[in-house]
Formats: structure tokens, C-alpha cells, sequence
């Protein structure tokens, strides 16, 4: 199509239409704000190439808390010989034998490659229990010895970084419902993920237990508020620069979080008590 021809389908078009290239317009921007430090992540690629170093970053969240999307951000343009984005399934009759973490720990880094996990072993600090894919046994043995296992990836010079993303239950909600509705997305859609808004209140406690637990000096939790995804996006991709001291950062860009969304493990630690004395339950 012709620049003029758009320009008169733009005049001619109805309030629908004038809604949708408003949209693209928006995630347009979007993306243009986002590319200089897309360009920063690539700088944190070569120098980590250059140090051997290797990098783990877990993304976990509830389900349609923006997960995937996020990924999507931080490895756009990526150079993709060094990094891998490992998102395991439901493991098999041998995995459920070996220890715990041993299907993860082979999916691991080599020397300059970062690996996100999309999902990681908190799998059974949240949904296993909740569904009853471990026993309790199984449950407390992992929360024991969790933050052990992270001790010794730190220990071992493994640059590590935990991310949760948080949604709340009305945008949780809305975005299953356009889920369903979008053949483009209805696949993302599990009879898991129907249960979710129903077993929300125990999904919030076994968050919060494993916060409680789990966020320690060496490996804390980074909690980004995720209803807005662009600000979420942002954020996410900050926290992983701001995680390695690497060559040739552009200093003239603004690294700094927003303090409006984006919280220590600790901090939400103390709003989830606050929610709980003050309503009676915990609200994040």
C-alpha cells in the first residue's frame, strides 16, 4: 500500500480501526524507547564472552504474569550462539528418580552464555504443592535446601538472578479471557491455568512462604509489578544490567528502577505482612 493510500484507508476508517493503529503506534514507541538498552544487553553478551563468565537468570511469576513476553524483550537482539532460553516440561519417569535438581543443573551455562529459565525449580515452592505434583515431604526437603544450592552457584562465580513477576488477579483474569477468545492465543491457555483464579489466595501464601524463605543476601528476589507489561519490560531488562559491571556502558542512559513497581524480595516481604495485619490476608 502506497503512503497515501494509508494515509486515506487512516480517514476513512472507523473508531475500531483508529484504535488498532493507535495500539501499534503505542507498542511502536514502546519498542524505540526499549532498543538502547536491548543494545546494552548485547554489550553484557560480549563482555561475559570475553570473561568466560556464566550467567543464570530465573523468570517465574503466575501464569499471564508476563513471563514470556519479557523474555521475548530481553533476548530480541541478543546474539542467540550465546544465550539459550530453557523452559522444561513435566519431567520424566527417570527425572522424577534423580535428585531434584538435576535436570536443571544440566541445562546450565558454559563459559559466556547466559541461560534464562522460563520457570526453574521454584516450580515446587508453587504450583507442584498446590496441585499436589510432590508430596509435603518433597515440598519441605526443597525449601531446606534451596538456598544452599544457590549459595554454591554464587560460590562456584555463576552470576545469578532471580526475577518474579507479579500480576494481580483482575489482570490476570482479563488476560485468560483474551486468551480464550484469540485463536492466536488460546494455546497458551491450560486447564491449569483455569484453576489459577480459583486457588489464587493459596498461590499468594506460597508466595509469600517462599519469599520468606528463599530471598537471602546471595541469591535475592527482584519483584516487578507486571500489569503494565512495557514498564515490566523496562524494568526486567535494567535489573539484569545493573546485575554484571560490564564494558562500554552507555552512561548517558537512566539504569535506575522504578520504585513504583519494581521491589527488593524483602520490601515485598513487608507489604505482603502489612496486607495481612490490615485486611486479614495477603493482597500481592
Amino acid at each position: 500500500m502506497e503512503y497515501q493510500a494509508f494515509l486515506e484507508k487512516l480517514e476513512q476508517g472507523d473508531e475500531e480501526f483508529r484504535q488498532l493503529i493507535y495500539k501499534r503506534y503505542i507498542r511502536y514507541l514502546d519498542d524505540i524507547y526499549l532498543r538502547p538498552y536491548q543494545a546494552e544487553l548485547i554489550k553484557l553478551q560480549e563482555h561475559l564472552e570475553r570473561q568466560q563468565q556464566k550467567m543464570i537468570i530465573l523468570i517465574e511469576g503466575r501464569d499471564a504474569a508476563g513471563k514470556g513476553g519479557s523474555i521475548r524483550r530481553i533476548t530480541r537482539y541478543m546474539n542467540e550462539k550465546h544465550y539459550r532460553v530453557v523452559a522444561l516440561g513435566k519431567p520424566s519417569n527417570v527425572q522424577q528418580s534423580q535428585w531434584y535438581f538435576q535436570r536443571y543443573v544440566e541445562q546450565f551455562p558454559r563459559g559466556g552464555e547466559i541461560v534464562l529459565f522460563d520457570r526453574s525449580w521454584y516450580n515446587r515452592a508453587m504450583v507442584e504443592p498446590i496441585f499436589d505434583f510432590c508430596t509435603q515431604k518433597q515440598y519441605s526437603t526443597f525449601m531446606k535446601t534451596v538456598s544452599q544450592f544457590e549459595d554454591d552457584l554464587v560460590e562456584h562465580g555463576i552470576i545469578f538472578h532471580k526475577i518474579y513477576f507479579s500480576v494481580s488477579k483482575d489482570v490476570q483474569a482479563k488476560r485468560f479471557a483474551e486468551r480464550e477468545s484469540n485463536q492466536l492465543k488460546k494455546w497458551k491457555l491450560s486447564e491449569i491455568d483455569v484453576q489459577m483464579q480459583e486457588k489464587w489466595d493459596e498461590f499468594t501464601e506460597m508466595k509469600y512462604q517462599m519469599l520468606k524463605q528463599t530471598h537471602t543476601h546471595t541469591s535475592p528476589w527482584a519483584i516487578i509489578r507486571s500489569n503494565e507489561k512495557h514498564r515490566a519490560h523496562v524494568n526486567a531488562v535494567k535489573s539484569i544490567l545493573n546485575k554484571v559491571d560490564y564494558d562500554g556502558r552507555n552512561m548517558s542512559l537512566d539504569y535506575t528502577v522504578d520504585s513504583d513497581i519494581y521491589y527488593s524480595g524483602a520490601r515485598e516481604i513487608e507489604l505482603m505482612e502489612n496486607h495481612l495485619r490490615e485486611k486479614g490476608k495477603f493482597i500481592v
